[in-house]
């Protein structure tokens, strides 16, 4: 699969012969250095973007819910909604009942640590409990595939770590294929059963890495394994030739 941007003129080739396969049930991590095309990916992936060539298929078996829900870098939920309220907006949009439909957000929402503030609106939120309310909403919808556009990019480390956690606690329990875009390596290890490397711009898949850290994790616990430490060593060193190479070309 090929994207390319812009006329034929001024045409920028985004990403290049992408060809890449994740299994179902699989946590998939996506890193590479800026400008590289991840985004673009992820958006082909959400069917909210057309490759130029090439397609997307599909074989995973779903259930009741849609195909696929997306999760934003900057939290995309409704300030005029409750927390309850906005965890059970996809249900509500598929028709499900209101009962039902409250009976799975409260089960997120509490999943999540939220329940003190089901009631409470966005603006009376943290961006770290805002973003649980947006893993809380993707999981309720029940997609078939998750996709993850950097969700804990803007908060603090050790927010990061908390979500991190929670994430991993979740998934371990529903084991949701996903497709996770991060600039960090720890995140991408931590979370990810295998670690894509996207070469710079045009973007291409130049390496995968099976990360083979066993689950349950811990987030902090992991920082100090060995093993995490030498995953971590063999990504950087594939990406960092292509920083590098970006460097020296704007210079």
């Amino acid at each position: 699969m090929t994207k390319t941007f812009g006329t034929s003129r001024d045409d920028v080739v985004a990403l290049q012969n992408i060809d890449l396969t994740v299994a179902a049930g699989e946590f998939l991590c996506l890193v590479g250095p800026s400008g590289c095309g991840k985004t673009t990916l992820l958006r082909i992936l959400a069917g909210l973007e057309n490759p130029s060539s090439g397609d997307v298929s599909w074989s995973i078996a779903r259930g009741c819910g849609p195909l696929r829900s997306m999760v934003f870098q900057n939290q995309g939920i409704f300030p005029w909604m409750t927390v309850l309220d906005n965890v059970a907006y996809g249900l509500t949009v598929r028709g499900v009942k209101k009962k039902q439909r409250r009976e799975v957000a409260r089960h997120y929402v509490d999943l999540l640590g939220l329940a003190r503030f089901e009631h409470a609106y966005p603006a009376q939120l943290s961006g770290g409990m805002q973003q649980r309310v947006n893993i809380a909403r993707a999981f309720a919808n029940d997609p078939a595939v998750l996709l993850m556009d950097e969700p804990f990019a803007s908060l603090d480390e050790q927010t990061k770590l908390i979500l991190q956690d929670d994430l991993l606690r979740i998934w371990e329990g529903t084991r949701k294929t996903v497709v996770f875009i991060t600039h960090s390596l720890d995140e991408a290890i931590t979370l990810g059963d295998r670690v894509v490397v996207l070469s710079r711009r045009p973007g291409r898949l130049k390496t995968a890495v099976d990360v083979g850290l066993p689950r349950p994790r811990n987030a902090m616990d992991l920082r100090n394994d060995r093993s995490f430490v030498e995953v971590r060593q063999r990504v950087w060193d594939s990406l960092r030739e292509e920083v590098v190479s970006l460097r020296e070309e704007a210079s």
